[in-house]
């Protein structure tokens, strides 16, 4: 191991034993699994007035499931195609740097997959079997986010499809199956949290930008360049708030739900970090900030519905 990759070790604060496998879960990425069940559900809970605890919990695990497998995927397949290094930053290092075998990693992550599976089987029983190839087609895509010959993290639609799915998706299925329907409002809410999903990863390929054109990726922070990506990054958080305000207007979303505006402050840290820091050590803290003003917006957002609902 090089220096270089001795002061990252250090810089990142790494640790062995139980550290090692919470950090291949990537856990700063879990909340972009667990704000959209959150949301959809206390959405169906003011629209419709039902929450069945059950599926609201089985949802929740398995979109962790999925997320955290999808992780492990990317871990895998970033090391197989020898893009990860001891030096990397930004990933869970538990191949290069703790020297966990590829392939456990690999059949951990089809494990979740696995447990997942068994709640959609659960979740579709109980209420509709299109959930059942719903779930697949987003766990396919979870799978080819990094698998498969042409990933989807090497092109520039990674920030679309995650957005997607993690975001509009997942919020519409949540919906559904606490009141079996899908409306127009529920699509709209979940604009802003896709917008919030699809801007991590733009954060996390601004930091890895060097190093990802240099293997060959076209994501768009390189199609745009620094610059121009960290401006278009503080144009989503522009554009996921002034929706916001919007959709208070209009009656979609309680006046409470302005409470959400409490998350600006960690937008801005993301803007102001991204345009100080010159590696991606610095620009970690940016990075994380993004993951944090989802985390907030969503709870805020979530606990403005769930309050407005008993006031």
């Amino acid at each position: 191991m090089s220096q270089d990759d001795i002061n990252v070790k250090e810089a990142l604060n790494e640790r062995g034993g139980f550290q090692v496998w919470w950090r291949l879960l990537r856990p700063h990425t879990l909340t972009a699994a667990f704000v959209p069940v959150f949301v959809g559900t206390m959405y169906a809970l003011v629209e419709e007035g039902v929450f069945h605890t059950g599926l609201f919990l089985a949802m929740l695990f398995a979109s962790l499931l999925i997320q955290a497998a999808t992780n492990m995927f990317n871990e895998y397949y970033d090391y197989v195609r020898g893009l990860d290094h001891e030096g990397s930053v930004g990933i869970g290092g538990t191949i290069v740097r703790d020297g966990i075998a590829p392939k456990t990693v690999l059949r951990l992550g089809f494990t979740f997959f696995g447990i997942a599976i068994l709640l959609g089987i659960y979740i579709s029983i109980t209420t509709s079997w299109w959930i059942a190839l719903i779930g697949a087609v987003s766990m396919l895509i979870g799978y080819l986010y990094t698998g498969g010959p042409i990933p989807i993290a090497y092109t520039p639609f990674g920030e679309l499809f995650s957005g997607l799915l993690m975001g509009t998706v997942i919020i519409a299925i949540s919906y559904f199956i606490q009141t079996l329907t899908v409306t127009k409002e529920v699509i709209f809410i979940s604009i802003p949290i896709a917008i919030f999903i699809g801007a991590i990863l733009l954060s996390n390929n601004i930091r890895d930008l060097d190093n990802d054109k240099v293997s060959g990726r076209k994501t768009i922070a390189i199609l745009l360049g620094k610059e121009k990506a960290i401006g278009f990054l503080q144009l989503l958080f522009t554009i996921a708030y002034i929706l916001t305000i919007f959709y208070i207007a209009f009656d979609m979303l309680p006046l409470l739900s302005l409470i959400t505006f409490l998350s600006i402050k960690k937008a801005i840290d993301v803007i102001n970090g991204f345009k100080k820091g010159k590696t991606p050590i610095e620009m970690m803290p940016a990075m994380a900030a993004t993951g944090k003003t989802n985390t907030i917006y969503g709870l805020l957002l979530g606990l403005s519905l769930l309050i407005s609902f008993f006031i």
